[in-house]
């Protein structure tokens, strides 16, 4: 899928407008954060989450499965 936009002045900043195609393909709604990333050609790659944070989601989870009982008590 290739899908082209400009960008706008928006107050004192410029902005990039995303076509509906790219919002509900990424399920993204005004307001919603996006994150640009450095792609391997040089240019970026806009993505709706950050992935260091979902990495440490991921090692969180882990950790919060393997030491439930010990979350259980320290939560009481």
């Amino acid at each position: 899928m290739f899908l082209e936009s400009k960008t706008r002045k928006i107050g004192n900043s410029v902005g990039v407008i995303l076509p509906k195609e790219a919002l509900a393909r990424m399920n993204l709604r005004e307001g919603d954060s996006v994150y640009l990333t450095d792609s391997v050609d040089g240019g970026f790659r806009i993505t709706p989450y950050h992935p260091d944070f979902e990495r440490q989601m991921r090692v969180a989870e882990s950790l919060m499965g393997r030491y439930r009982n010990a979350l259980k008590k320290l939560a009481q």
